[in-house]
């Protein structure tokens, strides 16, 4: 079976052409649009759904720069280890620690200019993780750029409390 990069005909690399990709699952889907195939039998148009469903699970995950870094990770033999690895770096861990004691504040306080910083911290440390990740790819560096993956799902989940408390003041 294809990968989603062999899929698309695309070089299996983190950079990805953004309008490459939106073209060439724009003729995927036409190919397999449940329109063309009203007059197909039961098999053909089974078949015709499996790769519409294929072809946007792969577009999901290349789109996304995250999701396509794990996949790197993953088709090149290293597995995240999501549910069992949780070690983390230590200069990692006391900035969560140090962000989570700011979140806390913030909330209790309910001070969207402080949440604003928060956030553009986040931001910005999530893009300097996603420069050195692909920099770990294009080496072929993979346990390495899974590391960075993993620190990358934690961000996104303290990006999501981040949200909640934004929410919680504006409600």
């Amino acid at each position: 079976m294809q990968n989603h990069f062999e899929l698309f005909q695309l070089p299996a690399r983190f950079e990805v052409d953004q309008s490459a990709l939106d073209d060439a699952y724009r003729e995927i889907q036409g190919r397999v649009h449940p329109d063309r195939f009203v007059n197909a039998t039961d098999a053909e148009k089974r078949v015709a759904m499996q790769w519409a469903t294929r072809a946007n699970e792969a577009y999901q995950t290349l789109r996304n720069p995250h999701k396509r870094a794990q996949y790197l990770c993953e088709l090149n033999g290293v597995d995240l280890q999501t549910e069992s690895n949780t070690a983390m770096p230590p200069a990692f861990l006391m900035q969560q620690m140090e962000w989570r004691e700011e979140l806390e504040d913030a909330r209790a306080a309910k001070d969207a200019v402080a949440l604003d910083r928060l956030e553009a911290q986040l931001r910005a440390e999530r893009k300097n993780l996603l420069a050195t990740v692909e920099g770990q790819l294009d080496a072929g560096d993979y346990p390495g750029a899974a590391q960075g993956v993993r620190s990358l799902m934690f961000l996104d989940k303290f990006g999501d409390e981040v949200q909640y408390a934004f929410e919680a003041i504006d409600a």
